[in-house]
């Protein structure tokens, strides 16, 4: 991946690598359900739950080793 302001190694979410994952986990119920688990368990909220400007449900959080993890309905 490549493109202006990507770093080698950083706190931030534009760095090289796999640093994003997205899955459909089937409802907003859920999304929020695993929203609050995950969040419980001490992963680091980023967004949401909310519906986006394309249309999309969804949230996102940091695991423990930093890679962005957005759930959508």
């Amino acid at each position: 991946m490549t493109r202006p302001g990507v770093n080698e190694a950083s706190d931030d979410l534009c760095v090289y690598g796999l640093t994003h994952l997205a899955m459909s986990v089937g409802s907003k119920e859920t999304v929020n359900q695993l929203t609050q688990t995950l969040i419980d368990a001490g992963c680091e909220h980023i967004s949401g739950p909310r519906t986006t400007g394309d249309g999309y449900y969804e949230s996102c959080i940091k695991d423990p080793e930093g890679n962005q993890i957005e759930m959508t309905e």
